[in-house]
């Protein structure tokens, strides 16, 4: 499975809170967990600048993205945006994290602005498992526990879940739609609303699992297909 990580790099990651939570990079950190269970993983750098590097080539051959991004949502390029959306509904799986809710390719498949209520001072989300059946949840039970998270709320304005799988619940007391199917045309989206760049989430052996489970979830059943159209029949189907 070719796996691509589009992640940002921003002055946040660069403070001390962020160099504890990730000395390798919080890119680095999602990349090596997939490749370690030998996903052929491409990681990509965003920045004020843009997403650099994401080639038509990359992205052609790419069965599962992982999108994660803060600061910088308005240097990705449109052309991109549409690409990408192209390529999920012919079949490519992604998976959002954390404030990748704001990210243009995620408004773009959705319709929505996306915008939630947030709150950053480091208090405990609990992740209730709301689909336990789900194949995301598989062997997590029921809750995850994150024991500092910045604090996202509802109201988010996004359509009504496919698949709703986790609630979160924070310390305040306000919850979240926190992890969310969406299918648009022959591709699947994963929305994950933990992960703020300070905060070493990603190293918390449940998530870890999950956004493995994740991947797998999303990927393409049937490969991805070449293009999308109105199909003619010249005869009936039924004869």
């Amino acid at each position: 499975m070719k796996v691509t990580v589009v992640c940002e790099h921003n002055a946040s990651m660069d403070s001390e809170e962020g160099k504890t939570a990730y000395p390798e990079g919080l890119g680095v950190c999602i990349a090596e967990l997939l490749k370690a269970k030998d996903k052929n993983v491409t990681l990509i750098r965003a920045d004020e600048q843009g997403v650099h590097g994401l080639t038509d080539e990359i992205l052609e051959k790419t069965d599962v993205m992982f999108w994660w991004g803060h600061w910088y949502h308005g240097a990705v390029d449109d052309a991109l945006v549409d690409k990408i959306a192209y390529r999920v509904q012919r079949g490519m799986g992604i998976v959002f994290l954390h404030s990748a809710h704001d990210s243009k390719p995620f408004k773009r498949l959705l319709g929505t602005t996306c915008s939630l209520a947030w709150r950053e001072v480091g208090e405990k989300e609990r992740l209730w498992c709301v689909m336990p059946d789900h194949p995301i949840a598989r062997g997590l039970g029921e809750y995850i526990d994150v024991e500092h998270e910045e604090m996202y709320g509802e109201p988010f304005d996004i359509p009504t879940p496919d698949e709703l799988v986790y609630i979160g619940w924070f310390r305040g007391g306000e919850v979240f739609r926190g992890g969310c199917v969406f299918h648009r045309g022959r591709g699947k989206i994963f929305y994950f609303n933990p992960g703020h760049e300070t905060y070493p989430t990603y190293k918390i052996d449940k998530v870890r699992t999950l956004l493995l489970q994740a991947c797998d979830y999303v990927a393409p059943v049937s490969g991805v297909a070449e293009k999308l159209g109105c199909r003619h029949f010249e005869e009936f189907s039924i004869k």
